[in-house]
């Protein structure tokens, strides 16, 4: 669960919704505050139990380096709606998904693509298949297959449990727990409660599924050649860190360690993500084009 410390959108952030061929999309935009941007755009996936607002703190810095930057729910999550169909919600459909959106957000020209946990595992499906031509990806807190540890243990209790008790079982037993732990403010935490209760039941089942059962294909992400991230919290209690570092070196991939950070960098270090974000970006735009 990435828990947003604030949801107060800063100067040049606005909300908006995307519409494209596959569906509407909401979207939290963030643009420089002065000038127009002149470097290529980005999209942000979350994770299962996320939205956009996970971005809200990382938002206008990577703007401000002179870009649009968009942050989406994907399809059945928050102000995001979906179908009843399990299979809307497999990794494919929703890369698929993704696939159009940074279509549209680059007018068809290249895209930084940076996908948060199993955002990670939805965006890749969209770099290996996809028909957008990719300026870079990130995996954020991510791992090369199906999650392991406390939070695969979590996500097969949700599984047992959604069928019969509903939304309300993941709130009551482990969002609501967790957040008064961490001593979460009040407000936070009813925007938690939101968010959840907004979430399209059969996509966070499916969802979760797809989290638990997912495939390597780190070798077919080699094969297309795009200059990849990982990046991942010192402390990351999803997939481990050795594991994401391990994934880095398969994939020739650039590879981040943000001190402090868990399995939610962009909100429990945002200006050590963004800068992180921007260095690789732009250099990504500096190489040679083919």
């Amino acid at each position: 669960m990435s828990t947003p410390r604030f949801l107060t959108l800063p100067p040049g952030v606005r909300s908006r919704y995307l519409e494209t061929a596959v569906g509407t999309f909401a979207a939290l935009e963030a643009l420089p505050v002065s000038g127009v941007p002149e470097r290529w755009p980005a999209l942000l996936v979350p994770g299962l139990t996320g939205s956009k607002e996970d971005f809200i703190a990382v938002l206008q810095t990577l703007a401000q380096s002179g870009r649009q930057v968009v942050a989406v729910d994907m399809r059945g999550q928050f102000e995001t709606s979906g179908p009843d169909d399990p299979l809307a919600y497999t990794c494919a459909a929703l890369g698929n998904d993704i696939d159009t959106l940074a279509h549209v957000i680059g007018h068809g020209g290249p895209v930084h693509l940076v996908g948060h946990s199993f955002g990670g595992l939805v965006t890749r499906e969209a770099v290996i298949d996809g028909r957008t031509r990719f300026a870079s990806f990130t995996l954020m807190s991510s791992g090369p297959s199906s999650i392991i540890g406390p939070r695969e243990r979590a996500g097969r209790i949700m599984m047992k449990e959604l069928p019969e008790f509903g939304l309300e079982s993941i709130w009551h037993t482990r969002i609501e727990p967790e957040a008064l732990a961490a001593g979460v403010p009040d407000e936070i935490i009813a925007f938690l409660r939101k968010r959840l209760f907004a979430n399209s039941q059969t996509g966070m089942f499916a969802m979760t599924g797809e989290v638990l059962s997912a495939p390597d294909r780190s070798e077919e992400l080699t094969q297309v050649e795009v200059p990849t991230l990982v990046l991942y919290g010192e402390h990351d209690d999803g997939w481990p860190p050795k594991t994401q570092s391990e994934m880095a070196r398969r994939l020739h991939a650039d590879c981040v360690v943000v001190p402090g950070s868990a399995h939610s960098p962009a909100v429990e270090a945002p200006e050590t993500t963004a800068a992180a974000l921007t260095r690789f970006w732009n250099a990504a735009e500096a190489r040679p084009q083919g």
